[in-house]
């Protein structure tokens, strides 16, 4: 298992739609990814699990990758975010 910590820097933090684009890029990669925010873990594929932590701008996250490239798999999750505005 790999995990990354992140700052959340949109404004908006982690609202719908690059919640939806994030949960859709999750689900393109095998394994479990999972998205941590203070006492709560979810499956990083659900858009619904994602929304229902409500997570703010200047939160902070961890995502873990356990499986397959896990690794490979972090990495393009935290350049999808960066694509996305969500972090830095």
């Amino acid at each position: 298992m790999v995990k990354q910590t992140i700052i959340i820097t949109d404004k908006d933090g982690l609202h719908a739609r690059p919640a939806s684009q994030l949960s859709k890029k999750a689900s393109q990669f095998p394994g479990d990814i999972n998205l941590s925010y203070q006492d709560r873990s979810i499956n990083l594929k659900s858009i619904l699990a994602v929304m229902s932590l409500a997570v703010p701008q200047n939160a902070e996250v961890t995502i873990s990758v356990d499986g397959q490239n896990e690794s490979d798999t972090l990495k393009l999750l935290i350049e999808h975010m960066k694509q996305l505005n969500l972090c830095s």
